[in-house]
């Protein structure tokens, strides 16, 4: 499959927000119930840092950051969201898009990407494993689904070994 790994567009929000709906509709890939609306996503994530998957005109999967705090001493420090299109899983997008996101976080000054991911979600934390993320611990049934069920979360972080190292 011959996709390019580009910059996220606000034009992209729809199709980016359907495949975050798919993830959604997994009931492990995020604790969101619901798509917020652009202006909020906007608002919550770092322009910097933001990518798509996209053959053509249709997006395969995105990755974007967010910030972890409003402390400056936490500005290198950002949380990983990457979701990929349900009929293009597997298919190695998500290595290339989150291999692409490092790179760009670290020429943007981040020296921490974390990510929190539910302990059903083998895939996503093979994914993160194999992009140079280590598992820092678990913390078990902080959170729950709006069924009911109660979730672990698996604390991710990868340190860069190019920026904020001394």
């Amino acid at each position: 499959m011959n996709y390019e790994i580009g910059v996220m567009i606000k034009e992209d929000w729809e199709e980016v927000a359907r495949i975050y709906l798919e993830g959604i509709n997994t009931g492990k890939a995020t604790f969101q119930s619901d798509i917020p609306a652009w202006e909020n996503w906007n608002n919550s994530h770092i322009t910097s840092c933001r990518l798509v998957a996209r053959l053509g005109n249709k997006i395969l999967g995105w990755a974007a950051l967010s910030p972890t705090s409003s402390r400056c001493v936490y500005a290198g420090v950002a949380e990983v969201s990457i979701y990929i299109g349900e009929e293009y899983r597997g298919k190695g997008i998500g290595k290339a898009l989150l291999t692409n996101l490092v790179k760009l976080s670290e020429e943007d000054g981040f020296w921490t990407l974390q990510s929190g991911i539910i302990r059903e979600n083998a895939a996503s934390i093979a994914l993160h494993k194999a992009c140079g993320f280590r598992e820092l611990g678990i913390r078990e049934k902080v959170a729950k689904m709006s069924n009911g069920k109660w979730h672990d979360v698996v604390l991710m972080e990868r340190r860069s070994k190019v920026v904020g190292v001394n």
